[in-house]
């Protein structure tokens, strides 16, 4: 089973959402967690796109990176420069990948643009995991 650590600036969108499909859609091959540099709280509106697709990620939480320092990962994702920036090293051989993807919390409007925007987050995160899950499963 690979471990993989989605990190991202607040840890309240796209490494929460990350986290959920990686899990859901990676059962048995896959171990996902996620955490930020200053995490805040999971988002509403990534709980409620989410559900849209039939996975719950409400009884997630915003997690500190310092809560997986020494802990080993097949693979590390980061989700925004500023992520990708300032991760640590972590032991073992750990390949890390970089996914750079709009924050939706910066969304403004109307509640449905809103909702737009973290649905687009939501499903360009969806198509780099299956794809990911994809090549794990071919090699």
């Amino acid at each position: 089973m690979k471990k993989i650590l989605f990190l991202c600036s607040g840890n309240s969108c796209r490494s929460q959402m990350a986290e959920g499909m990686a899990n859901h859609y990676g059962a048995g091959k896959i171990q996902a967690f996620s955490a930020g540099l200053n995490p805040t709280i999971v988002n509403p509106y990534a709980i409620e796109v989410m559900a849209e697709i039939g996975i719950d990620i409400s009884g997630q939480r915003s997690k500190n990176l310092e809560e997986f320092l020494g802990q080993q990962f097949d693979l590390i994702i980061t989700l925004c420069e500023s992520a990708k920036q300032n991760c640590p090293l972590f032991p073992g051989k750990t390949i890390r990948i970089h996914w750079d993807i709009k924050d939706p919390a910066d969304a403004t409007g109307s509640e449905e643009e809103i909702l737009t925007e973290f649905r687009k987050c939501r499903d360009i995160i969806k198509e780099k995991i299956i794809d990911f899950l994809r090549k794990i499963n071919s090699d």
